[in-house]
């Protein structure tokens, strides 16, 4: 009973009772009060015909003399019973006798000189009594009652009742019938789906969801195959991470234990200071790889922060171009940084650093001898806006949407884990910033990174 279908249907016909017995109660209420209404306008027509015919023929003898006199000759021309009451409230006829008793409501009114109905019970049986002042000219002489059983129309009404419950029974099961139906073309693709999403959540990716309606379950759809399409496309790049970080961390490793062994069967000064400067940069390599690696961590499980400090934009790019201007000069590279109109701001230096070595060692590894790389800085309203541009040999138009994404390296990608303009991107969208990639293959690529010149976000 917990499934949508169930509960869906339960709440149709829930819907469907409540409005079905609300217009049935209505509907029966309605002929109910028709019916007694034409009830007492029949017993009121009659009522006035027969005073009227009182008045005019018979108001010459006493009350009691016409009683016995006239009474075969138009009371019971009436269908209802008729009751013939004395001022005194004693009953002088009866059509079925000859009775005495209290007076009902309606009486006392017509006592009163007016003209009233009254619906009761008179033992156990339902009635309408209506009662009229018999008049003799103008003075009243006693009072005309009439009575009608409700038995009858009480019959009618239940007959009309059933028809109309029995009416609202077969809506009532068809709506279930119809309402199983409109489940089911809900419930039937969502168990697909469900199918779907079940052999996913076990590992089988290749399994798709079937659904193609453009409804919010074929949306749900096709975004399950999307999500699965991702998954694998995730699992391929970590895959191919976890080879290419464990052979790069290989080389290094596999070097530095090679010229270990070498220098301890070699005396000469010579070996072992090329033995030992290969060692070292081996473990910067090694060391770099291993910071990329924890930076990286700390990005996905949301433990980076950024400090906040005075950062002067001129000295901190002089210092970058400081650093690298010797391997500008060993490739063969025109290298330039230009800080512009640029001021100082609040941000992490640490982080700026960081973000511009990454994206110049890539314009370094894929611009050849005779290229040019640069770095310039300046201010554009509330903002500040670094370019690094290269003259290498571009991205190739398919991988630009994607050299941002965790773990890709394109076909002619040079980078050892894949993370690095994945690193970049991270810290500057934490410092409220954008970086964007241009390029054309065999002429260069751009990256700009805006930053707010407002104090940045810290975490």
């Amino acid at each position: 009973m917990h499934s949508i279908k169930y509960r869906m249907v339960a709440y149709f016909l829930f819907i469907i009772i409540i409005t079905v017995g609300i217009l049935e109660l209505f509907l029966i209420s309605g002929i109910r009060r028709n019916y007694y209404k034409s009830l007492e306008d029949s017993l009121r027509q009659q009522l006035q015909t027969a005073a009227e015919l009182y008045g005019r023929y018979f108001a010459d003898a006493t009350l009691e003399e016409n009683i016995i006199n006239n009474v075969d000759l138009f009371w019971k021309q009436a269908a209802a019973q008729v009751q013939i009451i004395a001022m005194d409230g004693r009953v002088l006829l009866n059509s079925h006798g000859t009775v005495t008793g209290d007076a009902a409501p309606d009486v006392s009114a017509a006592l009163a000189g007016g003209e009233a109905v009254w619906t009761g019970r008179l033992g156990k049986e339902g009635i309408m009594a209506a009662s009229r002042p018999l008049l003799a000219g103008d003075t009243q002489v006693g009072v005309l009652r009439f009575l009608a059983s409700l038995e009858e129309v009480h019959a009618e009404i239940r007959a009309v009742a059933i028809r109309y419950l029995s009416f609202g029974g077969l809506v009532i099961l068809m709506t279930a019938l119809v309402s199983i139906l409109l489940a089911n073309t809900i419930t039937e693709p969502l168990k697909k789906v469900t199918r779907a999403a079940g052999e996913m959540a076990a590992g089988n990716f290749a399994a798709t969801s079937t659904y193609s309606s453009r409804d919010e379950i074929g949306k749900l759809s096709a975004t399950l195959n999307y999500l699965a399409s991702e998954i694998v496309k995730k699992e391929q790049l970590k895959n191919e991470f976890i080879s290419s970080i464990s052979h790069e961390l290989r080389t290094p490793l596999t070097s530095i234990k090679g010229w270990a062994v070498t220098l301890q069967e070699y005396e000469n000064k010579e070996i072992l200071q090329d033995g030992l400067k290969i060692i070292e940069t081996e473990s910067d390599r090694l060391t770099r790889m291993v910071s990329e690696l924890l930076d990286f961590s700390r990005f996905v499980s949301g433990k980076i922060t950024l400090a906040r400090e005075q950062v002067h934009l001129p000295t901190l790019l002089e210092q970058l171009r400081i650093q690298l201007a010797p391997r500008a000069r060993r490739q063969q590279l025109a290298f330039s940084v230009d800080a512009g109109d640029t001021g100082t701001f609040t941000s992490d230096a640490n982080r700026l650093k960081q973000v511009f070595i990454n994206l110049l060692d890539n314009a370094f590894k894929f611009t050849p001898p005779g290229g040019s790389v640069s770095l310039t800085a300046a201010t554009a309203g509330d903002k500040i806006v670094f370019t690094v541009r290269d003259t290498g040999s571009g991205i190739p138009p398919e991988e630009l949407p994607r050299v941002k994404e965790k773990f890709y390296k394109g076909k002619s990608s040079k980078s050892h884990s894949g993370i690095g303009l994945s690193l970049c991107d991270e810290i500057v969208r934490l410092m409220q910033g954008t970086m964007e990639l241009q390029s054309t293959v065999g002429e260069g690529t751009v990256v700009t990174v805006t930053l707010p010149h407002k104090d940045v976000k810290t975490s």
